[in-house]
């Protein structure tokens, strides 16, 4: 006849695994999740400051619209940098000759427009603005494009996100919109 072993150590031994597992993919789902949101929120809020500059707005008055409009959620105003810029095709279509004619940024962290006319240097009349090639298709001589960049510093808020760092998520994230 076999006598029972108490199991309750085992038992023990099991809940714990399968809690950390269960955490790890909790937090892990939170942080992406967080991520996910955020871009998305910056991508609508580039698409915005585009379309509001495109329609008129002064691109200084959309960079401060676009910071405010990501209000706390985002805090673009010591998180994040906006840049409103405007593109003029001073070529022809055919052979296009793009220009930063103005640019208007709000930043709270430091950042660089990818477009052109880099953050300090004045004057952008002069400077040549480097877009994507399918954002300047169809621009024809002397019309503008309106260019809201994003830059945004993404901190995780779970011990796992924080522990895996910028191998698995980058700690800046960037946006940006053509109109």
């Amino acid at each position: 006849m076999k006598i029972p072993q108490d199991e309750s150590g085992q038992a023990l031994i099991e809940l714990s695994l399968v809690l950390f597992t269960l955490c790890l993919f909790v937090f892990g789902i939170i942080d992406f999740s967080r991520a996910i949101y955020d871009t998305e929120v910056m991508q609508n809020l580039a698409g915005e400051g585009s379309s509001m500059a495109s329609r008129g707005v002064t691109p200084s008055n959309a960079a401060t619209a676009v910071v405010t409009y990501a209000g706390t959620d985002l805090s673009l105003g010591t998180k994040g940098c906006v840049v409103v810029t405007a593109v003029t095709n001073a070529g022809t279509a055919q052979n296009p000759n793009f220009q930063v004619t103005g640019q208007a940024y709000q930043c709270g962290i430091a950042a660089s427009s990818k477009v052109g006319c880099l953050k300090g240097q004045g004057n952008c009349g002069s400077s040549i603005a480097t877009l994507p090639a399918q954002a300047g298709l169809a621009l024809q001589a002397n019309q503008s494009l309106y260019v809201t960049e994003i830059f945004y510093n993404y901190s995780t808020i779970t011990p796992i996100g924080n522990f895996l760092g910028d191998n698995v998520l980058p700690s800046q994230f960037y946006r940006a919109a053509y109109y």
